[in-house]
């Protein structure tokens, strides 16, 4: 490959959330971190070279998106998912999340019914608790280790607690489903029956793998997809979150005026002055350092499920159809989520993310951030192997 996705980079010391902050979070330094959504490789050296040279001029005053800007991310989302925004469309927030709970706030009320589909990222319920609205939750059902929507049970949810609105993950966070042009438009059909405003979370879109296609909520049909709020970010495929940058994508205007207020309405003027160098560089000049990335992270998949099936037969892998992430069912280790938090950190010292965290449905669940090159995943499938041999 051209490009190095082997060297393990020494991150500590750099104030990272993944690999710096373990006392916050009651971990040691010698738990492995495979937790956060944050990957392990450094920038192509292409996009490092725009951010020094923006550096160099030495001045980051108030910074506004150019033209250009707006054509290297139109350009990429149009090539990777067969739709192009229009400049007109965009919303900027500092990330996803952020633009979550401004949606929570420019389209619902206090008290007011959020839908999402647990087991889903937890931020979903956060800010939904946190802005003194209500979950409403139509959980997703998993059959012969795939994961679904039952619409029945979906139309039922929403007919019965009438939310104002749908946060959708697409594709979704922790069980790494590709939905469907089917399965969209199905929802699409019950959120516009309804009158729900979607807000779909599209930051993992990149990541689809051999097989699988994402779908844009946006191309879903109906009232529901020409209404949506889709957030982007080149955050998770170029590892950007630490330079706050994200695009949300609006194409009804009153939709998109009512956002920007809630936006607007929190003070915030606008992303980083390196956030948009980064974003427009990424998009322009990323695209074949981000190909080799995707064979990577399919190869560590393919790796992780192959290691499980071989040496730890109790603990099964979810086939992830997109993101980095893996979602391993553990409920065989006979644990409580108590006993089993406390075996992943203490006898295997690992740093994972807990299923419990994303809903009672992930109850006896792990998720695993296989971003990160093939020795440190190694490394943390051995200390699991073992903890699971001293176990039975």
């Amino acid at each position: 490959m051209e490009y190095d996705f082997d060297t393990v980079v020494d991150r500590r010391g750099t104030d990272s959330v993944k690999w710096d902050c373990y006392p916050r979070f009651g971990h040691t330094s010698d738990d492995l971190p495979l937790w956060v959504a944050d990957m392990d490789f450094a920038l192509p050296p292409e996009v490092i070279a725009d951010l020094r040279a923006r550096c160099d001029h030495g001045i980051f005053g108030y910074t506004q998106p150019s033209a250009l800007y707006y054509q290297a991310v139109c350009s990429w989302i149009e090539r990777h998912e067969g739709w192009r925004p229009e400049p007109e469309f965009f919303v900027h927030t500092p990330g996803v999340v952020f633009a979550l709970a401004a949606s929570v706030r420019a389209f619902t009320d206090p008290g007011d019914g959020v839908l999402i589909q647990r087991p889903v990222y937890y931020p979903f319920t956060s800010v939904v608790e946190k802005n003194g609205r209500r979950v409403v939750n139509a959980p997703l059902v998993c059959r012969k280790g795939r994961y679904s929507v039952d619409f029945d049970a979906f139309e039922q949810v929403v007919a019965r607690e009438r939310p104002r609105m749908f946060l959708l993950c697409n594709p979704h966070n922790p069980v790494g489903r590709v939905w469907t042009l089917e399965e969209l438009s199905r929802i699409s059909q019950i959120c516009s029956a309804y009158q729900v405003q979607v807000v779909s979370d599209e930051i993992h879109a990149d990541f689809a793998r051999p097989g699988h296609t994402h779908v844009p909520f946006v191309r879903a049909g109906g009232e529901a997809a020409r209404t949506c709020v889709v957030c982007t970010s080149p955050g998770k495929s170029f590892n950007l979150a630490g330079l706050q940058v994200s695009n949300i994508l609006v194409q009804d205007e009153e939709v998109r005026e009512r956002l920007s207020w809630a936006v607007g309405a929190t003070g915030f003027g606008g992303c980083t002055t390196l956030g948009y160098t980064a974003c427009r560089s990424c998009y322009e000049k990323g695209g074949p350092w981000f190909s080799e990335l995707l064979g990577v992270i399919d190869g560590n998949i393919r790796h992780m499920g192959d290691y499980l099936r071989k040496y730890l037969p109790k603990l099964h892998l979810i086939e992830p159809e997109s993101t980095y992430l893996t979602w391993v069912d553990c409920r065989e280790l006979g644990l409580s989520d108590e006993q089993l938090d406390e075996f992943i950190s203490k006898r295997a010292h690992l740093w994972l993310d807990p299923g419990h965290l994303f809903g009672p449905e992930g109850s006896g669940f792990m998720r695993f951030n296989v971003a990160c090159p093939r020795a440190t995943l190694d490394q943390a499938l051995s200390r699991l192997r073992v903890a699971c041999e001293e176990l039975t």
